[in-house]
């Protein structure tokens, strides 16, 4: 399929200047992107004759950028939402969420997840990075509602073994091009150390990287000190869990020790900030990460703790946190964190064909309204976007060159009423109040 995006301004996060012009797409790929002032000379350098659209539009001066990608989530925690709120972590974990979740199948989360696509889709992300139980049926419902995903293992000492982790590494990278797979476990504290080792051998038999929960609490750092003698990031990076890169989830209470292993590592941080803030677990040292040149990615969390999947809420959160724990208004500017829920996340989640708008490309892209009142004046798009953008300003998204929200309106295909009824029925299914 053939579209051309047209009469629009352009943030392809190159850096911060806004073009205008027009972005051509063909099938999941961008074949162009700028001015199309001379389509003539365009068709020539592309070796085209010329090109027949299936839909031109017209971007109204709205604003296109790649979208934003969630590189943490349980997608499947939907059924959860403002259902186990207000507690502290452990309790919040053992009492009410482990519970439920012991009486979900695959088929369950497969409807669970399709909710949670819906809600990325209104928020402009376009890609996430989910960790959960049924690695195949979250696929399935990714695939069946375009969304493109990285799962990562969630191995522990309860469920999902070595063997399924690789399993599932070996199947779903190859499956479809919607899907990847990463090996990780959920988190130090939920994994005996052979379990741990295994990890580290799986990671090693296929020299790839690993993911994980890592330092979200002051009790998870003490515990580890308790068990080991050491914090979760030197203890793992002893058993050899970073030889191939990979990195955390959270990383609120690290040490100096702690950050020159994810520098020296080259490990990615996925900061999560209204989950952190809602579950009182802390403020992530992001000035820190950033001065020490790590790569600071941004997440949801899961529609459980946090309580929904809104990046634009994230953002703010991340410099306005910042900005409070450093006591310092001028930290982690908001051009970092644009870049953080974009280029930022493509980097973390390995998908480096979705960092940027340029020609080769995947199209996945987001359209901006700019003209809601939060928008105006247009003194400086980027910071409109963090620190006072909102899911009302996503007028489209596209992901793999397909549109799957418009004007408020879903694709076709996404039957969004039956969604919500499967979601509810679970509910009731399992017990829930």
């Amino acid at each position: 399929m053939n579209t051309r995006l047209y009469n629009a301004k352009i943030l392809t996060m190159k850096n911060a200047e806004i073009l205008s012009g027009e972005i051509w797409i063909q099938d999941e790929r961008i074949l162009y992107v700028g001015t199309g002032e001379d389509t003539a000379s365009i068709c020539e350098k592309l070796k085209l004759q010329s090109i027949l659209w299936d839909r031109e539009i017209d971007c109204g001066g709205n604003l296109l950028m790649p979208g934003f990608k969630d590189a943490h989530t349980h997608s499947a925690m939907t059924l959860l939402r403002s259902y186990a709120d207000d507690m502290p972590l452990q309790d919040w974990l053992n009492k009410q969420i482990f519970p439920i979740e012991a009486k979900l199948d695959g088929e369950m989360i497969y409807h669970l997840t399709k909710l949670a696509v819906l809600e990325y889709l209104t928020s402009g992300i376009t890609a996430i990075f989910d960790m959960y139980l049924t690695p195949e049926t979250i696929a399935d419902a990714c695939v069946d509602t375009g969304m493109r995903c990285v799962q990562v293992s969630a191995v522990n000492n309860f469920s999902q073994s070595v063997e399924l982790t690789e399993e599932m590494f070996r199947k779903l990278n190859h499956k479809h091009p919607l899907l990847s797979y990463i090996l990780g476990f959920h988190a130090e504290y939920t994994c005996s150390k052979e379990l741990l080792e295994q990890i580290v051998q799986l990671s090693h038999k296929y020299k790839a990287p690993v993911y994980a929960h890592i330092s979200e609490t002051d009790t998870e750092v003490e515990e580890c000190r308790n068990r080991y003698g050491m914090t979760p990031p030197v203890f793992l990076d002893s058993l050899g869990m970073f030889e191939y890169g990979g990195g955390g989830y959270h990383c609120v209470h690290m040490t100096e020790e702690d950050i020159e292993i994810f520098k020296k590592r080259k490990l990615n941080v996925v900061t999560n900030p209204a989950s952190n803030m809602k579950l009182a677990s802390g403020i992530a040292p992001i000035s820190d990460y950033l001065r020490h040149g790590i790569n600071v990615a941004i997440g949801t969390d899961g529609p459980a703790s946090n309580n929904c999947l809104d990046m634009f809420r994230e953002m703010f959160l991340v410099t306005g946190l910042a900005k409070l724990r450093e006591k310092d208004a001028s930290a982690v500017d908001a051009w970092e964190v644009l870049k953080m829920a974009t280029v930022n996340g493509s980097y973390a989640m390995y998908l480096p064909d979705t960092d940027i708008l340029a020609e080769g490309k995947l199209a996945d892209i987001i359209m901006i309204d700019l003209w809601q009142p939060n928008m105006q004046p247009a003194n400086n798009i980027p910071k409109n976007l963090v620190y006072s953008g909102s899911k009302q300003n996503i007028k489209m998204t596209m992901i793999n060159g397909q549109i799957l929200y418009e004007n408020g309106k879903f694709a076709d295909f996404l039957d969004v009423d039956k969604i919500y009824a499967e979601a509810n029925e679970i509910k009731k299914r399992i017990g829930m109040a």
